[in-house]
C-alpha cells in the first residue's frame, strides 16, 4: 500500500525533476534574455488556471508621459454589443493623420488594453499617430466570431469617423501581438473582402494557425506560451478542439488559401517562439501571393521577450524599433521623436 509519505516523496522528486528540465531548457536562452518567469511552467489549461491568469499583472501597463488617454465606446449595431476602446494621442501638438488599430494579446482568453499601454502610448508619443486599442470580447465566454466582430466594428468606426478623429482613412494600420496579431491578420483578410482600406498589418509573433495544436511538439523548448496553453486558447476560441476540416472563414489567418490583395505586412517573431514556424510560413505565402511582407526573425527570442526587455537589452530594443519604423514608413512622413537625422 502506498502511504501518504511515499506519495509526498514521489511528488517532490517529480517537482525537482521538472525544475531540472526547466533549468536545462532555460540554458538554451541567451543569458541577456533570461528572466525569472522562464523558470515557471505557466500554463492556461482550464477554468481555474484561466481565472488565475486573468488576475496576473503583465508588463507594459505604464503610459508614456505626454500622451492623452481616452476611453470611448464604439456604438452597437445590427444586434452586436458596443465595443470599448482606448484612444491614445500625443498631447500638446498636432497629430499625424495616420492611425493604428491595436489588438492586445492573451491567447484569445486573457488580457485587456491595459497590457499594451506602454507600446500604444509610445507609438502615439514618438510617431504622433492616433492609436485605438480594442477591448474585444474574450473566449470561452465569447467564442468566434465575437472578438473578430468587435475588431471589425472598430475598424469600420475608424473609417466612418475619420474626419472627426482627424484621421486619413487611407492611412490606417491594423496590428497586434500574439492572439492580437492573429486577429489583426484575419481582420486584414475580412477588410480586403469587404472593401475596407488597410495600409499595413503589423503582426507581432502572431497566433495564426489553430492547426499548430495538431502537430507534433516543437523540436526545442518554448516559453511563456506553451503547446498546452495554445490548445486551450484555440479550443476556447473555436468552441471545440481544432481539427483539420474546419472551413469557417476567418477562424485562423493561416487557413486562408488565397492571400492576394491583402495589405502589406510586417511580421516579427523569435526562433524560440511556439509560433515561429507558422509565422515564417505565412510570411512566405504572403510574398508568393505578391503581398509585400517584411519578416524579422530574432535568434534566441521567445514569446513576449520584447515586453520584458525593451530598452533593457539591445536585440529587444531593436525589435520594437523595427516595429516603429514599419509604421513610420507606412503611415507618416515624419521621424520618430529622438531618432537620428
Amino acid at each position: 500500500m502506498i502511504t501518504r509519505r511515499v506519495l509526498g516523496t514521489l511528488a517532490a522528486v517529480a517537482a525537482l525533476a521538472a525544475v531540472a528540465v526547466r533549468r536545462r531548457a532555460v540554458a538554451g536562452v541567451p543569458p541577456e534574455l533570461r528572466h525569472p518567469a522562464l523558470y515557471l511552467p505557466l500554463n492556461v489549461t482550464n477554468a481555474a488556471t484561466l481565472a488565475v491568469g486573468r488576475r496576473l499583472r503583465f508588463p507594459g501597463a505604464r503610459i508614456r508621459p505626454g500622451v492623452r488617454v481616452e476611453r470611448r465606446t464604439v456604438p452597437a449595431g445590427h444586434g452586436h454589443p458596443p465595443v470599448g476602446v482606448v484612444v491614445y494621442r500625443r498631447a500638446g501638438s498636432a497629430a499625424a493623420p495616420g492611425a493604428l488599430l491595436w489588438i492586445h494579446g492573451g491567447g484569445m482568453v486573457l488580457g485587456t488594453p491595459a497590457i499594451g499601454h506602454a507600446w500604444c502610448s509610445r507609438v502615439a508619443a514618438e510617431l504622433g499617430l492616433t492609436v485605438v486599442s480594442v477591448d474585444y470580447r474574450l473566449a470561452p465566454e465569447h467564442p468566434f466570431p465575437a472578438g473578430l466582430d468587435d475588431c471589425y466594428r472598430v475598424l469600420r468606426w475608424l473609417h466612418d469617423e475619420a474626419p472627426a478623429l482627424g484621421i486619413d482613412p487611407a492611412r490606417i494600420a491594423v496590428g497586434g501581438d500574439s492572439a492580437g496579431g492573429g486577429l489583426a491578420a484575419t481582420l486584414a483578410q475580412r477588410a480586403r473582402d469587404t472593401g475596407v482600406a488597410v495600409r499595413l498589418q503589423l503582426l507581432v509573433y502572431p497566433m495564426l494557425d489553430d492547426r499548430t495544436v495538431l502537430r507534433e511538439r516543437p523540436d526545442r523548448p518554448v516559453f511563456t506560451w506553451t503547446p498546452a496553453s495554445n490548445r486551450y486558447g484555440w479550443t476556447a476560441y473555436l468552441g471545440h478542439p481544432p481539427h483539420e476540416d474546419d472551413d469557417r472563414p476567418y477562424i485562423a489567418a493561416a487557413r486562408r488559401t488565397d492571400l492576394t490583395g491583402l495589405a502589406p505586412a510586417w511580421i516579427g517573431v523569435g526562433d524560440l517562439d511556439l509560433f515561429h514556424r507558422e509565422d515564417v510560413g505565412y510570411a512566405h505565402r504572403l510574398r508568393e501571393a505578391g503581398v509585400p511582407c517584411e519578416l524579422l526573425v530574432v535568434p534566441g527570442m521567445y514569446h513576449g521577450a520584447d515586453a520584458l526587455f525593451d530598452r533593457r537589452e539591445p536585440t529587444m530594443t531593436a525589435f520594437r524599433t523595427a516595429m516603429l519604423k514599419a509604421l513610420l514608413a507606412a503611415l507618416t512622413d515624419a521621424r520618430p521623436a529622438g531618432s537620428p537625422q
